[in-house]
């Protein structure tokens, strides 16, 4: 039997068969987002030489093996590498990303996009290590970091580059294929039976590869390309007719960033940023695609003209002209996706994040991932709200005093107040923010599930 979310949608995907969802779109709209602001946030980074051309991206929360309140947050920063930050968002270690190969000078720097974790990766005989993983675009390779629980942030640093030498390129056949940047972009990393495995996304094409970690004789981290897949790229509409997503030019086709891996549940959702939200099985990848929520956007006409301004084209969506295609939840781009885990694995959520609207879904994790509602993070005395967040992730362990229900770390793309340089020239500044699930949980007219013990990423 269907919940009455479920069923709502199914009556509207009947209406839209029949050609009758445009009279209802005007009054289909969804409840607002509820309003939770976060506990703390971390030190901006600086999209500006001086701060190296940072750019805050993806987040991954480390818990520490037998001090949970010594957890970690492991962030990207694209051009500017990686940050590493303690639970009350202070910086611990500051990586930076390689410089560009030598050769030519068209060689692109490394540029750290998205990062996920792996526990109790087999290292070297009986020996296991947590691993941070990092897809590089500016490389198109992964590079990955093992985690020293031991370290103290002083001394000696959490993170340790293990990446094995001559790593392949992921979807490049040479350098001159890299520096066109249609490279490793979005990465989700689990378990698929005793297989590590990790998906990568690539830039400017909806296509994934699926890769297998392994270890070197020297204890290093290799990998290899197992198989690629591709999600579609246009989509016919009930009236017969094509729509794609516009892009900035015609050689970039519909993108995927934020992925997630359900071990458990033996699942793989993609998020396409200017499509939906996708699931696919692990056992199957890419051919059992299913779209478990679109974009409003979805198949609305647009045109697309040149800034002169800004010397790059603009897609103007005519939502005036809207064929009322999509009931959907998110507004594009659909970005970071992360699951709020539960023992039981019929329990639990899956939430990603709306960055058009500044908010982020939650759906069941069960079924077909029936959709909940919404929050959006707000303004509050001890942080600025969330705008335009890329990745996000939750995790529902115990992180002390200040997290004893789990916590969730969002990507700020607005961070304010906004610094300025010398020349009085304002300094655009991304950072993250921390979230106590609690605040998240209890504010929704029907609680969320708050159920901090019983499963951990260790087990």
């Amino acid at each position: 039997m269907k919940n009455k979310t479920e069923y709502f949608w199914y009556l509207l995907s009947l209406l839209v068969s029949f050609g009758l969802l445009q009279p209802v779109i005007a009054w289909a709209q969804d409840p607002d987002p509820v309003e939770v602001t976060a506990r703390f946030e971390t030190t901006p980074a600086f999209d500006d030489e001086e701060g190296r051309n940072s750019d805050s991206d993806d987040p991954a929360i480390w818990l520490h093996p037998s001090e949970v309140e010594n957890s970690l947050v492991v962030t990207t920063k694209k051009e500017g590498g990686l940050a590493v930050f303690d639970l009350d968002g202070n910086e611990v270690q500051d990586i930076a990303a390689p410089a560009a190969p030598e050769g030519s000078e068209d060689n692109k720097p490394g540029r750290y996009n998205n990062v996920d974790l792996i526990y109790s990766f087999p290292l070297s005989g009986s020996e296991t290590v947590d691993l941070a993983i990092v897809s590089d675009r500016g490389s198109d390779k992964l590079v990955v970091f093992a985690i020293d629980p031991t370290a103290d942030g002083e001394e000696t640093l959490p993170l340790t580059d293990v990446t094995a030498a001559d790593v392949p390129f992921i979807f490049s056949e040479d350098q001159a294929e890299v520096n066109e940047e249609r490279t490793a972009y979005g990465l989700a990393v689990g378990y698929n039976g005793d297989q590590v495995v990790a998906f990568a996304s690539q830039r400017e094409r909806p296509v994934v590869a699926m890769l297998s970690l392994t270890t070197t004789a020297e204890s290093l981290v290799d990998y290899t390309v197992v198989q690629t897949f591709t999600l579609p790229s246009e989509f016919e509409l009930p009236d017969g007719s094509t729509w794609t997503p516009c892009q900035e030019d015609d050689e970039q086709l519909p993108q995927v960033e934020g992925m997630v891996i359900d071990e458990a549940r033996g699942l793989l959702y993609l998020g396409q940023e200017q499509v939906g939200i996708w699931r696919t099985s692990l056992a199957t990848p890419g051919a059992d695609l299913t779209l478990l929520d679109s974009v409003r956007e979805y198949g609305v006409p647009y045109e697309r003209t040149f800034d002169e301004e800004e010397e790059e084209y603009v897609c103007e969506l005519l939502f005036d002209q809207d064929p009322g295609v999509s009931p959907g939840h998110l507004s594009a781009d659909v970005e970071g996706l992360t699951i709020y885990y539960h023992p039981d694995p019929e329990q639990g959520y899956l939430l990603a994040s709306s960055q058009g609207d500044n908010t982020f879904a939650v759906y069941e994790r069960a079924g077909s991932n029936a959709y909940l509602g919404s929050f959006q993070v707000v303004d509050s005395e001890a942080t600025d709200s969330v705008q335009e967040s890329d990745g996000a992730m939750v995790i529902n362990v115990p992180l002390g005093d200040e997290f004893p229900n789990g916590l969730f770390v969002t990507q700020d793309g607005d961070n304010m107040p906004v610094d300025v340089d010398l020349d009085g020239e304002a300094r655009a500044n991304t950072n993250f923010k921390f979230v106590a699930w609690e605040d998240i949980a209890n504010a929704f007219p029907e609680p969320l599930l708050i159920e901090p013990t019983g499963w951990s990423p260790r087990e």
